[in-house]
């Protein structure tokens, strides 16, 4: 026992080892502080109805806690060390700056998460004032430290800040600016390795492979690689594929271009035929008894003129079948906008668009499903008497001239 006790002693005598004792101290005590403190902060805020204190574990403001509790032990724990104690204690004061600029940042988060929340932040977004005072935050934190490390006052820092600033901006300007690019892109996840981005200006229409402080490589789908200064995302707008793959469904916006002159009002004949398609059936009958209980409660003598009371007409039926079609695909998401529509009339026809979301977001699949709709479109218009608008081609002017000139001989 004596011996141990003569050990200790010897030991607690050698400056070196205690300070490896002061840093263990710490380490344990920011070790236990998070299993105690910070982890059991997070269940709570997990189990209570409150939605606030989630934003507080979502930012990880909880966390300052350990970091806080560590620098605590470690200002005090310096007293265990006199040759170090100085050094120490101002190693301490500095990681309280940077402890209070992190927390003053991750509340900063959490009031904008709360703000966002309701519908006044659509109308009044304030997300970049509040980067802008991060910014500031920051930039204090960082004189301050550096005032306090040296142990000079801040408006020293301040001062010949001043006196160079036009010199550095001078100099640095590209680099300031990518860096302020570089901080937009990070803070506002803008793009990411992986994401799939457009900016046409610069011929980028591809996949980012690297992000840099001055440059962001972008390698295009016919496999070169476009090289954008990182300030330029600053400057021009870009499009990201990143939410279309997020929300699981990729768009489909094509018409087909209707030949007007073929659009007529049903006729007994090809309304009994259209009854027999599966997808038309329930539609037809339920649309039959609206529409004769409609005109028998007016009075309207439908036989008298085509253009008496209400009618179907083989365009509207054709788009409530492709909508119906639609519905009952296997990789058309039914969660999304579905819809048929038409589009203004242009001298080509009738534009009937296809607006709806296929659930394979990659990019052979979609084609296929795509290329699927349309096979089956183009090729049923036909059974409702309608006729897809074509500009005429050289055989069609061929077989017309043919036609006049059977048409001379047989004269």
């Amino acid at each position: 026992m004596e011996n141990f006790i003569t050990f200790l002693q010897k030991f607690l005598q050698n400056d070196l080892l205690r300070l490896g004792l002061v840093i263990i101290i710490t380490l344990a005590c920011y070790v236990l502080s998070r299993k105690l403190i910070v982890e059991t902060a997070h269940r709570l805020s997990r189990r209570s109805p409150n939605r606030w204190d989630d934003y507080f574990s979502q930012f990880k403001v909880y966390d300052i806690a350990a970091y806080a509790i560590a620098l605590l032990v470690l200002f005090y724990a310096a007293n265990l060390v006199p040759a170090w104690s100085s050094i120490i204690i101002r190693l301490a004061e500095v990681g309280w700056v940077f402890v209070i600029v992190v927390f003053i940042d991750r509340l900063l988060s959490v009031g904008t998460a709360i703000y966002e929340t309701h519908p006044i932040a659509k109308e009044h977004p304030i997300k970049g004032y509040v980067q802008i005072i991060k910014l500031f935050v920051y930039a204090a934190g960082i004189i301050i430290g550096l005032a306090t490390l040296l142990d000079r006052s801040p408006w020293v820092f301040l001062s010949g800040l001043g006196a160079l600033s036009a010199v550095l901006l001078l100099i640095f300007r590209h680099t300031l600016l990518s860096f302020v690019a570089s901080f937009q892109i990070v803070s506002q996840d803008l793009f990411r390795l992986g994401d799939w981005i457009e900016m046409p200006k610069f011929g980028a229409d591809g996949e980012v492979i690297d992000i840099a402080l001055h440059t962001v490589k972008v390698q295009n789908w016919d496999k070169t690689i476009v090289v954008i200064p990182t300030y330029k995302f600053l400057e021009e707008s870009f499009k990201n594929w990143r939410g279309m793959e997020l929300a699981g469904g990729r768009r489909i916006k094509r018409a087909i271009l209707v030949d007007q002159a073929t659009v007529k009002l049903l006729d007994h004949k090809l309304l009994e035929r259209l009854k027999k398609v599966h997808l038309l059936k329930n539609y037809l009958e339920e649309k039959i008894k609206e529409i004769d209980a409609y005109n028998r409660e007016q009075g309207i003598d439908i036989e008298a003129s085509p253009l008496n009371g209400r009618r179907l007409t083989n365009l509207g039926t054709f788009r409530i079948y492709i909508e119906e079609y639609l519905k009952q695909h296997p990789k058309i998401r039914k969660d999304m906008t579905l819809m048929v529509r038409q589009l203004a009339p242009t001298p080509q026809g009738l534009p009937l668009e296809v607006y709806c979301f296929v659930a394979d977001t990659r990019w052979i699949p979609y084609e296929k499903v795509q290329a699927d709709i349309f096979d089956h479109i183009l090729s049923t218009a036909g059974e409702f008497d309608l006729r897809v608008y074509q500009m005429p081609t050289g055989a069609d002017l061929k077989e017309g001239l043919s036609s006049l000139i059977a048409k001379k001989d047989l004269t």
